[in-house]
């Protein structure tokens, strides 16, 4: 690792000189990062530990990917940023292999997930209009309960997380909420006014729920029967995650959006977008959206570079296969403080007996002993490293936890 920024602050001024001058909207655990290569990062007094969380799946190639940042280095001694006023010499060239590598036709590019989601919603709602010929304003959208789409006030209108909710409300309209893996209760949903069914492949936020075989089909045949779009939330489950490209390809399905996010940036810059066909993306027009920052330079340079590194197939098939070693350690787990999960390429939801504490002191606990991870709702966390990470690195970490919850 290179040497971090100086600083005469240890973790614990650091921690609490955030505390006036920071928005309370996050509760990290009480570590500060200073410096991360591959699978690891290193404190500011030089502890290091094993990242297990890899930045929500934005960092699934690790930290400081090298063939990714010389791709951010070799651009910032060129061009950052033009606005989509003028064109720039790596827009193109990024957007073709992103819909190479998606089998898509063409790619909207934005700046952040929650972004890609708001676009993928007035997309679908301007389709609806403009070709399905649901009424002006009447359009809905059906979305799964427990969702996690990200934090805008459309957004949030659709979540069942009251904390998410609570208190920034009035909401936008339009939208019909069905529980998750219940095929039935889509069908109910859907009507002449839907214009897309929303939904993530995996759940990760809800503790990393994978629906029952024949579910993501289900959707797909119900949508084109129905006559509405069906819009896959991959900003997390997408770029290598479960084992493939996309998570839709455990089913063999093919949505007619994709929304995309985190790891196309490779952790460097934030990078969107929303990928699909000619048919349902050609319905915007010049004036009708857009993003300062959508297709920087910058973005389509470590986009492409995090495109290259994927269309080796390199990075799915060590999710796969690693898969196998964390499915299989936490197996082995089940009954010694697991009390059950859920795990898809290098991906799981882990819920541990309530009895040893929640979520967040399982992960503090396993901070201490030099792996990080992050809860989610109850005493479930989850567990997503890098596709860098080594079979030995993973099980090192599972050991860990196995004897966080055993002593």
């Amino acid at each position: 690792m290179t040497a971090p920024a100086r600083t005469d602050r240890g973790s614990e001024e650091l921690i609490r000189a955030e505390e006036p001058v920071l928005a309370h909207n996050y509760h990290p655990l009480p570590v500060v990062v200073a410096r991360a290569e591959g699978a690891w990062v290193e404190d500011v007094e030089g502890r290091r530990y094993l990242d297990m969380l890899a930045g929500y799946s934005a960092l699934n190639f690790g930290h400081r990917h090298p063939a990714l940042v010389e791709a951010a280095h070799r651009q910032l001694d060129r061009l950052t940023l033009t606005s989509r006023a003028f064109h720039n010499d790596r827009l193109a060239g990024f957007a073709e292999r992103l819909a190479a590598l998606t089998g898509t036709d063409m790619v909207l590019p934005m700046n952040t997930g929650a972004e890609a989601v708001e676009s993928g919603i007035k997309v679908a709602r301007k389709w609806a209009y403009d070709v399905k010929g649901v009424p002006a304003d009447r359009a809905t959208i059906v979305v799964a309960a427990d969702n996690f789409h990200g934090r805008t006030t459309t957004i949030v209108s659709f979540s069942t997380d009251e904390t998410a909710r609570s208190g920034f409300g009035p909401f936008t309209p339009g939208f019909r909420i069905v529980p998750y893996n219940d095929l039935a209760a889509m069908e109910a949903a859907v009507d002449e006014t839907t214009a897309a069914v929303l939904i993530e492949p995996i759940q990760g936020e809800a503790g990393g729920l994978i629906p029952d075989d024949g579910y993501l089909a289900g959707v797909r045949e119900l949508t084109r029967r129905k006559g509405c779009l069906f819009v896959a939330d991959e900003i997390q489950s997408g770029l290598g995650r479960t084992g493939h490209t996309l998570a839709v390809e455990h089913e063999s399905v093919v949505p007619d959006v994709v929304l995309l996010g985190k790891a196309l940036g490779g952790g460097i810059v934030p990078v969107s977008a929303v990928v699909g066909s000619r048919e349902v993306l050609g319905v915007l027009h010049p004036g009708e959206h857009g993003s300062t920052f959508g297709g920087n330079p910058l973005a389509a340079a470590v986009g492409t570079a995090v495109v290259e590194l994927l269309e080796t197939g390199e990075f799915q098939r060590r999710a796969a296969e690693l898969g196998t070693v964390l499915r299989e350690g936490l197996a082995a787990l089940v009954g010694r403080g697991v009390v059950g999960f859920r795990a898809r390429g290098l991906w799981a939801g882990v819920d541990v007996d309530p009895s040893l504490g929640g979520g967040r002191e399982i992960s503090e606990r396993l901070m201490r002993e030099g792996i990080l991870v992050k809860d989610t709702h109850g005493s479930t966390i989850r567990l997503a490293p890098p596709l860098t990470v080594t079979a030995e690195e993973l099980a090192g970490a599972l050991g860990t936890l196995e004897k966080v919850l055993t002593t």
